[in-house]
């Protein structure tokens, strides 16, 4: 930290006056970060209402960069233990490290900021992030327990902060207790499902592949990935119809259309006793209306053909519809 004596140095403050005279805020405080005075050059910083590339480029970079981003964190909470002050540097730097992939440098801030919805965004990327097999993400699931972490001492302050008159937390992202709530259930989902999926492709019942690894913090068409692959992967289609289930209801997703993707998969992979076990599930869940088990079926028909007579005849008894209890001989006219 700058010292007495070097402030007394002639030669350091004949610098000084001329960056003051002549220099601009970037030089002056790129010149007391050369000696050693952190906290003069945050005081300047703050005193001419600099920009955030300022700070970014005559500070932060320079801190991290010496490893002495633990020291500007002290000086900062020291100057303002609030932190409201460097609200908008603080996020500018955040930014800065997310464009550069610097996400360990980055979680280690947000949670130096108290930050802990962000933070928990970014344990959600170290989860996902590189992951081939649910196999590697079981071996993730410390960042799934982290992000739960993070959401729950959010839930904390806001309750604590509710009698108060207003919450002087500007700079740090909010979320309503009820998305908190809802992100906390998505975690313990996603938890149960890689327990799943990582236990079906350490017994080798996995059939499915591909480049893509669905998760349920994805968009909605992944969480349907991922409810038919739950389905898929187990021994039969029953051992994961109930997480695929709840994955379909939590996020209320066209339960037909995961249903008929996984039949049409059961056709290909010749599992044709698989889909009337899918029929009977669907049929067993409570919710499913009247005729949701029927438009499984007619949704595959441009499969049927690969399905034999035996099979298919068992298919089209299961109908409940009379009317959609087509014969073999007019459904191959069908196709």
């Amino acid at each position: 930290m700058c010292e007495g004596k070097i402030q007394h140095n002639s030669y350091y403050q004949e610098c000084l006056f001329y960056l003051h005279s002549y220099g601009t805020n970037l030089a002056i405080i790129s010149f007391y970060m050369r000696h050693d005075c952190m906290r003069e050059a945050l005081l300047h910083l703050l005193n001419k209402e600099s920009p955030s590339e300022v700070f970014i480029e005559g500070i932060f970079i320079p801190s991290y960069e010496s490893g002495k981003l633990h020291m500007l964190e002290n000086l900062l909470e020291t100057i303002d233990p609030g932190l409201e002050s460097w609200g908008v540097y603080l996020i500018a730097a955040c930014k800065y490290l997310q464009r550069k992939n610097y996400y360990h440098i980055l979680y280690e801030l947000q949670q130096f900021m108290k930050d802990h919805v962000r933070a928990a965004m970014t344990c959600i990327r170290f989860f996902t992030h590189g992951a081939k097999s649910y196999t590697e993400l079981g071996g993730k699931q410390t960042w799934l327990l982290k992000i739960k972490d993070h959401l729950k001492v959010y839930l904390q302050e806001v309750s604590r902060s509710s009698g108060r008159k207003k919450m002087a937390f500007t700079f740090r992202k909010k979320m309503s207790a009820t998305d908190v709530s809802r992100h906390i259930n998505t975690v313990d989902l996603q938890m149960e499902v890689t327990k799943f999926l990582h236990r079906c492709e350490s017994s080798g019942t996995c059939q499915m592949s591909g480049s893509s690894l669905p998760t349920l913090f994805g968009n909605n068409n992944m969480k349907m990935d991922v409810a038919c692959k739950v389905m898929l992967e187990g021994k039969n289609i029953e051992e994961g119809f109930g997480i695929a289930f709840r994955v379909l209801q939590d996020f209320q997703l066209e339960a037909t259309e995961v249903y008929s993707k996984v039949a049409k998969q059961l056709v290909k992979q010749q599992k044709y006793s698989e889909i009337r076990q899918l029929l009977k599930c669907v049929n067993e869940s409570g919710v499913a209306a009247k005729n949701d088990g029927d438009n499984i079926i007619l949704n595959c028909l441009n499969e049927f053909k690969n399905i034999p007579a035996e099979d298919l005849d068992n298919l089209i008894q299961d109908m409940d519809s009379d009317e959609n209890k087509v014969s073999k001989t007019t459904v191959e006219e069908l196709l």
